[in-house]
């Protein structure tokens, strides 16, 4: 594609995501008048849904197709900070936000706003002490600035080695979601679904890199942001006449004070951070903040995040771009609680205390997702108590039109949200890791002669292997999706933040200060996280392991700042180095280690 063309589509990104917008209502609309008319069953519009979105998936990601490195890691840095801080939103606003984070306020109460708080304020993190810095350095990957900030290949390996851990627990949570929304809309089993929703995925990455992928999640998030907003908005305006539903949820929070009453439910987590007997509990206010801090650190952490801000045109774009980045992803978080009040009024108010044998056709429905939804009549009276319904948190957003007798056009709608979160964090990710895996261990580590075409194949082809291996992994259902999006936060925490932010903001870091220090407090955490999941560990001042950084972070940091001081201070044009990328303007100094392989 010429330059000159190249140009015209950047400057008319307007129009063309309007005339994509426009096309996207249209289609809903027009998927909602064959319901109406009963043209064709559920079961079609469903299908007609999920394969809609990873056929336009698919075409960006086709028209999108490059040849060249630049385009492939870093989308020529082209990208404007509007459009960036949306391919972010969508890039962050997983499955976990999109699928589970409404219904872990559902289960969870007040404990469950460690998510928001935790997600939303590590992108002042990332504004503050990181975005612009890596933007003014230049290259393609999280790896890059370790190796030129840390003397070469040793500390490109630990990085990569904590990269990998971290993005594809995120990723196996991503295509975890895509497989529930599969199954249940495409009526196949879960572990097939799983592979059917990574044909989107593959498609858009593999062809574009990060040039597909970014135009790909600016069209994800429209699509995810509308379906988000429409069922709550659909339910704050027939149930109290008001539009708004971040402003209506409390008095859906009254009507299910009245109903809890009413049927009997005693809720402990009502009262704030409440043990099981609803007394207040400092192991709970504990894991609340440990929570917060950890997913708050995770965020400036990960490196499929921070890669986007490679993509902006300058240093000023990148500190624009994360504004924006928090301006698109407080719309949905906003908007989380009130999807978690609704779905809980019309529970309460439309199952708990009915007959077993009358319930609502979508309880059948999600009984047959695996796991997902089970009724256990353990009175034996025919009555559906609370206690007797397990809903898992990751169907509560999915479920919420079919529980609220919404129209199927509008359940096909947030499935094709539901999606999109997924299979743009998935690209986002899988292209973090055939990217560190290629770059920094292929190229720089194995074949510095390779050109770009073999670098390119090598790239796609550890794409495809880490697809496949993350599906058969999901397939499994190692646990839910929040839990597992919060391990892969506390991973990267633990290993990544001390030596981005020392190497960043204080010159004495050495070589062998950040190196110890990274995998110390990287394997603090993984040693916490594993042991207490999978072997029976006590937890340590019974903190849960969604919250393993809390020991793995300090760790780094300690071992980080003793080593450096034991060890020689790094050198003048180290420090000349670090000095550049503080500065917005002028150029990065250190031309041997951090600008060989310079794109602009």
């Amino acid at each position: 594609m010429a330059t000159q063309n190249k140009g015209d589509f950047i400057s008319n990104l307007g129009r063309i995501y309007g005339i994509y917008t426009g096309g996207f209502i249209g289609f809903v609309i027009f998927i909602g008048l064959l319901e109406y008319f009963k043209v064709f069953d559920n079961k079609i519009l469903g299908y007609l849904f999920i394969f809609m979105t990873i056929g336009i998936y698919a075409l960006i990601g086709w028209l999108s197709r490059t040849a060249q490195i630049s385009e492939y890691y870093v989308a020529g840095r082209r990208v404007p900070a509007f459009y960036n801080g949306m391919a972010t939103g969508a890039d962050w606003m997983s499955a976990a936000s999109f699928i589970s984070m409404a219904g872990g306020l559902y289960l969870g109460g007040y404990g469950g706003l460690g998510y928001v708080l935790g997600w939303t304020g590590g992108y002042v993190l990332v504004g503050v002490l990181l975005a612009p810095y890596l933007r003014k350095f230049g290259q393609y990957t999280v790896p890059d600035f370790l190796s030129a900030r840390y003397g070469g290949n040793t500390a490109r390996l630990c990085g990569v080695i904590v990269l990998f851990s971290a993005s594809f627990t995120y990723v196996v949570a991503q295509v975890f979601g895509v497989g529930i929304i599969t199954s249940r809309f495409l009526g196949i089993p879960f572990e097939i679904a799983c592979f059917v929703g990574l044909v989107g995925i593959l498609v858009c990455s593999m062809l574009g890199g990060m040039r597909g992928v970014t135009w790909t999640q600016v069209a994800q998030y429209i699509i995810l942001i509308v379906a988000y907003l429409i069922p709550v908005v659909w339910l704050s305006t027939t149930k109290f006449g008001f539009p708004i539903p971040e402003l209506a949820y409390g008095q859906a929070l009254k009507e299910i004070a009245a109903l809890e009453q009413k049927l009997g439910i005693l809720k402990p987590h009502v009262a704030a951070f409440a043990d099981a007997k609803g007394a207040f509990s400092m192991v709970e206010f504990k894991n609340f903040l440990a929570l917060i801090l950890c997913l708050m650190i995770g965020t400036a952490s990960l490196p499929h995040i921070l890669m986007r801000y490679f993509t902006t045109p300058t240093v000023r774009e990148a500190r624009l771009s994360v504004g924006w980045s928090i301006f698109f992803i407080f719309l949905l978080y906003f908007t989380a609680p009130a999807y978690a009040a609704f779905a809980k009024l019309e529970i309460y108010s439309e199952v708990i205390g009915q007959q077993i044998s009358s319930l609502p056709a979508w309880v059948k429905n999600w009984q047959a997702v695996a796991g997902m939804l089970t009724i256990k009549d353990a009175n034996n009276d025919g009555i559906l108590q609370l206690a007797e319904l397990t809903i898992n948190q990751d169907i509560i957003v999915l479920s919420m039109p079919e529980v609220a007798g919404l129209p199927y056009v509008i359940s096909g709608l947030v499935a094709a949200g539901g999606l999109a979160a997924a299979l743009s964090t998935a690209d986002g990710l899988l292209l973090a890791i055939a990217n560190a895996l290629s770059h920094d261990v292929y190229y720089e580590m194995i074949d510095r002669k390779a050109s770009a075409q073999k670098r390119l194949i090598v790239a796609r082809v550890i794409l495809l292997v880490v697809a496949a291996i993350a599906a058969l992994t999901a397939g499994t259902r190692p646990s839910g999706i929040i839990q597992m999006v919060a391990w892969a936060f506390s991973l990267a925490a633990a290993g990544l933040f001390a030596p981005l932010v020392m190497g960043i903001w204080w010159k004495r870091t050495t070589n062998a200060g950040a190196i110890i220090g990274m995998m110390a407090g990287f394997g603090v955490c993984l040693f916490y996280l594993v042991g207490t999941r999978y072997f029976g560990m006590a937890e340590w001042w019974g903190i849960r392991n969604i919250s393993s950084a809390l020991f793995g972070l300090p760790v780094a940091f300690i071992v980080t700042y003793v080593v450096s001081l034991m060890t020689p201070a790094p050198s003048k044009e180290m420090q000349d180095f670090i000095d550049s990328i503080r500065v917005p303007a002028g150029d990065v100094k250190l031309v041997a280690a951090a600008d060989a392989h310079k794109l602009d």
